[in-house]
């Protein structure tokens, strides 16, 4: 195979696994306007989302171990871990890099962070990250 051949075939391979890196379940809520401005805010920076409608989300909470303390109203799944609430893309992103977390929540609806944004106001945030052994860590802040 000719050496520009090999490239082209090497960065179209490496591209792939990129964007199946960056494929994310959400679960929502039916009638949630906040999910959906959160689901346009990861397609916005290049997730693929995988909507799924949920009249229960207690027990899809339940089911994926996300703590009543960090709840929020959607709960995504990437890669196997747990994105509960309205945590920003990048740190969705970071989550991939971060073996020693099992996921990471914004809990409640926080003013201004991803999908929650009304005008100028911007309340003080928290990105939660919980650990494999279960202990809450801050893992940026906003």
């Amino acid at each position: 195979m000719p050496r520009k051949h090999l490239l082209t075939f090497a960065l179209l391979a490496i591209s792939g696994l990129a964007q199946a890196a960056e494929t994310i379940d959400v679960y929502r809520d039916p009638s949630c306007g906040c999910c959906k401005a959160w689901i346009k805010h990861l397609s916005d920076n290049g997730f693929t989302v995988n909507d799924h409608v949920e009249p229960n989300m207690s027990a899809v909470k339940q089911r994926l171990g996300v703590a009543p303390r960090l709840a929020s109203c959607h709960t995504g799944v990437i890669n196997g871990k747990f994105v509960e609430g309205h945590v920003p893309a990048e740190q969705v992103r970071l989550l991939a890099e971060r073996d020693d977390l099992k996921g990471v929540a914004v809990p409640g609806m926080p003013m201004g962070s991803p999908g929650m944004e009304m005008g100028d106001r911007k309340d003080a945030y928290q990105v939660i990250g919980v650990t494999n052994a279960g202990l809450d860590t801050v893992v940026a802040q906003y």
